[in-house]
């Protein structure tokens, strides 16, 4: 069974029934009957519409439910009264959908979770394993979202930059249990890219592909965290950063920049560099510059001031770090890094063990307490 297909065709689906008649709550609910039909069944054969048996089965499944309410019986009476007009039709509604599970109504959470659910085909089980929550939590959470969007209009317009959040709440995920969010996230992306007609949503699939490109790199053999300037380059995926590049540069050349194409510019250059002493720092401050104007985010104030650093010396970084709230996640650690940079060891040993204490997760502890250890044998040396 070509579980792949399967995650493509569910948009397709619930676009159809939506289209028919039956709400989009419903409509999920039945296309996800029919996927859990098609487990079943395709193992011995793909059929040859696959798109069409999924919305048969799935319109079955709806009819089953509409004759289970009897609070429903006129509206079932005209919705099988209406001409069918073929099995599975031609209009494309995923962007629809999209806009839809990415509703401003919703939370960040439940629209990440609805528009996994909906557009991206996986199984409640599926998404409450890759965040780590109870299956039945997640089940909840899903039913609410299909009720807070229920009385939206289908062809309402929606929101590309939404839409945009939201699949970048999913690639920030990365890789959890058995879902590689970070791999769902840019598939999907790639589908918003090919409806939306937008340079921003072109900027985000190129930053969703120049980080992956930079994976196998990122930890050692043991687990443990690489710095950038101390990974192997040629474990990088050349093939993913050229096309990363490709889809940026077109974007850029429209000349209307948004933050997710100056994220995409900044990670290109690092990709660009074959050795460490070949970044091109000076690019990078600019391109972090047009970010701070476009969303003055104190995290990108924070990497600004570590690039900086490399371009114009550690006191330059620590003058611009200086202007970053203390309160800021990875600040410490920021400020050690650029003291150890301008020799001041002692200082920042003890900044490197109390940014381990306040690291979000173990990888980064480890690797903050393991600075901290080999600054504190030099300075006993």
């Amino acid at each position: 069974m070509d579980e792949r297909l399967l995650r493509e065709l569910t948009p397709a689906v619930i676009g159809v029934l939506v289209r028919r008649g039956v709400d989009f709550a419903t409509a999920e609910d039945a296309t996800q009957e029919a996927l859990l039909q098609a487990a079943l069944t395709w193992p011995d054969g793909t059929p040859a519409d696959p798109k069409g048996w999924l919305v048969t089965v799935a319109w079955r499944k709806f009819l089953d439910i509409a004759r289970s309410d009897v609070a429903r019986r006129d509206r079932e009476e005209r919705i099988e009264a209406e001409p069918a007009r073929g099995p599975a039709g031609d209009a494309d509604d995923t962007l629809q959908l999209f806009f839809l599970c990415a509703h401003p109504r919703l939370s960040p959470l439940s629209a990440v979770a609805l528009t996994l659910r909906a557009v991206g085909g996986l199984t409640t089980r599926q998404i409450a394993a890759a965040y780590l929550v109870p299956e039945a939590t997640m089940a909840q959470r899903i039913s609410r979202a299909k009720r807070t969007v229920g009385d939206v209009r289908f062809e309402a317009p929606g929101d590309v930059a939404t839409v945009q959040r939201v699949l970048y709440l999913v690639f920030n995920e990365g890789y959890t249990g058995d879902v590689d969010l970070a791999a769902e996230a840019i598939r999907l992306a790639r589908q918003l890219a090919a409806m939306a007609d937008d340079e921003e949503t072109a900027g985000l699939l190129a930053l969703m592909l120049l980080h992956p490109a930079r994976r196998p790199a990122r930890t050692g053999a043991d687990g443990r965290l690489v710095p950038l300037t101390e990974q192997d380059r040629t474990l990088w995926d050349t093939a993913l950063i050229a096309e990363g590049v490709g889809i940026l540069q077109s974007a850029l050349a429209r000349d209307r920049l948004g933050e997710f194409q100056a994220q995409a510019a900044i990670a290109a250059l690092h990709a660009d560099a074959q050795q460490p002493d070949e970044t091109d720092w000076v690019q990078i401050v600019g391109w972090y510059d047009e970010l701070l104007r476009l969303t003055g985010s104190p995290v990108v104030r924070l990497n600004r001031a570590i690039a900086v650093g490399e371009a114009d010396g550690a006191a330059a970084g620590l003058a611009a770090l200086a202007a970053v709230d203390a309160a800021i996640p990875r600040r410490t650690a920021a400020s050690a890094y650029l003291h150890e940079k301008a020799g001041d060891l002692a200082t920042a040993a003890r900044l490197y063990a109390a940014a381990a204490q306040a690291a979000p997760n173990l990888a980064e502890r480890h690797h903050l307490t393991r600075q901290a250890a080999r600054l504190g044998q030099a300075l006993r040396s």
